[in-house]
Order: structure tokens, then sequence, then C-alpha cells
């Protein structure tokens, strides 16, 4: 029998800068993910390897993208047309039978500039269309409020994240939509992968590295920001909502020692604080860790705080945590261990018993389960699985996807989420991500697909843009509807 509790929420998760594409219509603002260029001439090595998950933007390039006024070497820009389809596409979610959906609101299209005097209505009015959809095919709504995209003007303005003024104009931001919204979406996220601001400045923080002088100081600087504007976000929570549905998010690495080593185990043990416990810690328990300090010491980075900061993270801890699980990662002192490629934060020590995907990431189930367990012992504190998926080269052929590969990642996955229960996690949904194929964060390509739904567009925006159901939408459509049992 399945394990999985009777509300459990299964799921599929999406980002705007990704799916919506439209991005000058309905009033919207240019965002930072709209800067970011891809040349469908690359080869392989140059798309999946040189520029993967690196997502860092360069002064020129930059320049570049405010001055093109078209989406042709902008794939953000286009998506797969999400804004329009949504409602052909809700439809097969229903058929899925999802029972909830995460995705995340365009802050460009609510303040188009980040900073105007009233907020884009005609922006508005779509995710209450959106929404209103989605609740009446019985779908839950689960709400990130910055996935890695923000107005481009708050970085011509002000600089990104290292400008503490972003705190306020995202507060304003955040009061509008849990004004508006405080009825229909089910569960709030401030921030998508909050670490990624280490390895990803431009997604993270949207600060050009090159730019930045001392970048340790920035980084930590604009994490602080981003800290207190989640505090900020549930004390709004807590005021216009009332309700315990506002949590953290980040991209979990399960790490294993390279060897028994003593010095690997302390390795993994501080890679783990540092790419993980860090976030969480703040966000959950309300505080800076002292475990922190070497780090800070060795970076020369001092935390600019102001009074009030420490009250107001003491006093509005998060209410769930949430987390993407793709692969794990090996930690060691030994520089001789093979190197990989393809994971977020670049070129990792590679596991020799685990197989990897098509882009390097290490296929790790188990990774998951351990995951789980780590955190709830840690924090205890429900537990939601916000992305977990397989990027792959599809064949599409008779409008279909045979796609036994992603079916067995899932099924392993689903196997994990259910001992992970057994052992007494407390795990509340899962989202897929992405539900339905969708420009690829890391190298903007639409190659690399993650959906039990196919897109007919390819690299260069090309094609008819066309849904078609994956032998992998078969094969979820059942563990949902037995609960996890059927799979």
């Amino acid at each position: 029998m399945s394990n999985f509790p009777k509300d459990f929420l299964w799921g599929g998760a999406i980002a705007c800068s990704q799916a919506d594409g439209a991005f000058n219509e309905g009033g919207k603002g240019l965002s930072t993910q709209d800067c970011r260029y891809f040349d469908s001439n690359w080869d392989f090595n140059t798309i999946y390897k040189k520029n993967a998950y690196v997502s860092d933007m360069k002064t020129d390039d930059f320049k570049k993208a405010l001055a093109c006024k078209d989406d042709k070497d902008y794939p953000f820009r286009r998506g797969i047309d999400f804004y329009h389809e949504y409602p052909n596409d809700i439809k097969l979610f229903k058929e899925l039978g999802l029972k909830i959906f995460r995705t995340s609101i365009c802050w460009s299209r609510i303040f188009p500039n980040g900073d105007d005097d009233s907020p884009n209505e005609e922006g508005l009015r779509y995710y209450d269309t959106l929404f209103q959809t989605l609740k009446e095919n019985n779908i839950k709504i689960f709400a990130t409020i910055m996935h890695y995209d923000i107005p481009v003007n708050l970085v011509i303005k002000y600089g990104g994240w290292k400008n503490r003024k972003l705190i306020e104009l995202f507060e304003r931001y955040v009061e509008v939509l849990f004004t508006r919204y405080k009825d229909i979406v089910d569960y709030w996220l401030p921030f998508n992968e909050i670490n990624a601001a280490r390895f990803a400045h431009w997604d993270g923080i949207s600060v050009i590295a090159e730019e930045e002088e001392h970048l340790d100081q920035t980084v930590f600087q604009s994490i602080h920001h981003q800290f207190i504007a989640n505090a900020k976000a549930v004390a709004l929570s807590k005021k216009l909502i009332g309700k315990n549905n506002i949590g953290a998010m980040v991209a979990a690495f399960t790490i294993y020692p390279g060897t028994c080593k003593p010095e690997d185990v302390m390795q993994t043990l501080t890679d783990q604080r540092y790419s993980n416990y860090f976030y969480f810690d703040v966000m959950a328990r309300g505080y800076y860790p002292s475990y922190m300090r070497p780090l800070f010491e060795k970076l020369n980075v001092h935390i600019q705080m102001e009074k009030g900061d420490e009250e107001l993270l003491r006093n509005n801890t998060v209410d769930f945590l949430s987390f993407s699980y793709y692969a794990s990662q090996i930690a060691t002192v030994d520089e001789d261990f093979e190197i990989t490629t393809g994971n977020m934060t670049g070129a990792v020590y590679a596991n020799p018993y685990l197989k990897k995907s098509d882009f390097g990431w290490s296929l790790d189930n188990m990774g998951l389960r351990i995951t789980l367990n780590k955190l709830y012992d840690r924090y205890q504190l429900p537990l939601f699985v916000a992305e977990n998926g397989l990027g792959a080269f599809d064949k599409f052929e008779n409008e279909t996807v045979r796609d036994t590969y992603r079916i067995e990642y899932l099924k392993k996955h689903v196997e994990a989420m259910s001992d992970a229960i057994n052992d007494g996690v407390h795990l509340i949904g899962y989202t897929m991500w992405g539900i339905i194929d969708i420009v690829s964060c890391g190298p903007l390509t639409m190659d690399k697909r993650y959906g039990v739904i196919y897109v007919d567009r390819d690299n260069e925006g090309k094609g008819t843009n066309k849904r078609y159901k994956k032998d992998s939408f078969a094969w979820y459509q059942k563990c949902i509807a037995s609960n996890g049992k059927e799979i």
C-alpha cells in the first residue's frame, strides 16, 4: 500500500520566465531573464559545457540585450507562450490529475520598472484569470514570488540586490500580491533557490559579476538583503493572510564524502553547511549560524546589518521548507578525483557508483531520501519537494515520446519519497520540474526537456508550439490517481 498521506500534493512546476513568453505584452516591463543571450549556432560543448549553468551576465551582453527589441536570440522572451496557451495547458494538467501547480509571478508584469508608483492592473488581471482557471479545475496554487527574474530597471537604477532599496520595493510588490491573492493562492514562496546567489550571480541576485571589485562581499550582502526581504514577506503573511503557508527554498545538494578519510568527512560537513544549511538556518531558525564566521573571515566579508535586522529574522521564520533536488555531489580533499560537468554549480567530483544523465548529472534517487531525512531531522518542519525531474534529449515520433528513461527516473524518486515518509519525514508535496517542456534555465535550450508534455518548439523557437502527451504522462497520471501506489 502507498504510505503517502491522503492529502499529498502531487503536482508540477514551471517558472514564468521560462514558459510565459509575451515579453512585451500586457504592460510588462523587461526582466533580467529576458536579457540572457543564446546563439542557436553554438555547438554542444559550448552550450552544455562551456556556458552551462554559469548564468553570469557580461556588461557588453547586457547592453546588447537592452538595445534588442525582439526575441530572436533571447529564448526566455518567447518561452512556450504559456501566457496565451495556459487555458489549454491547464486542461492537460487536469487530465493528468495534478493536485497543485507551482508557477512564479513575474515582478515586471506587476511593476514594470520595479519602482512604479502603482501596479500594472493588466498584469494583475492576467494572474486573476490564470489562478481562477486553476481553481476551476480543482488545482491548488503554489506561487513563487521571485524566480530569478526582476525588472531590469532595478539593475540599471539600483544595481540589483546589492542595493538595500530592493527590500523596500520587494515588500511593496509582495503586499500587492498578498492583498489580492490571499484567498486563492495556497502556498507562497518568496525566493526560488535563494542559494543560487553563490553559483549563478545574475539569476540569484541580478548583479554583473565582472563589475564587482569584491564579488564575495557583494554576494553575501545581497543574500542578506534577500533574507531581510524574505522575513518581511513572512511578517506581511502573518498580517494579511494569517495562514501557515509561506516557505523557504534552496537548491539542495546531497553531498557524500569521497572516502572515509576524516578530512573528506569534515569537508562534506563544511560543504553541506555552506551550500544548503546556512540558508535554511537563517530563514527557519532565525539567525546567522556561527559556522559562517570562518568563511566570512576567509573571504573578507562583512555583513552590513541595520538596526532591527536580527530581530526581524528571529521573529519571522518560515512555515515549511522546500527544495529542488536533481543530483548529488562528492566532497573530498583529494584533487585527483574524476571531475564531471553539467551540475548547477559547474564541475563537481564524479561518483563512481552512480550513472549520469545526458548532461552529466548523477542519477541518485537515494540522495533524495537522504536529503529529506537530513532536513527533517535538522528543522522538524514540513517539507515540500518543489523541483525534481530528468532533463533529456527526447525523440519525438508518431506524436509522442517513448521516454521510458524519464518514467524510470520518476519512479525511483517517488519510491525514495515513500521511503522517507516511512522513515518519519513529514512530506506534504511534490511538484515535478518542469511538468511541460519549457526553455531550460541553464543552457537556454528547448532540447533539454523535462516535461511529461512535449512542446513542439526547437532551440530557435521554430515549430508548431503544439502540445503532445509523452508516455510519462500516462505513468504520472496513474501515479497520482493511485496516490503513489501504482508506479
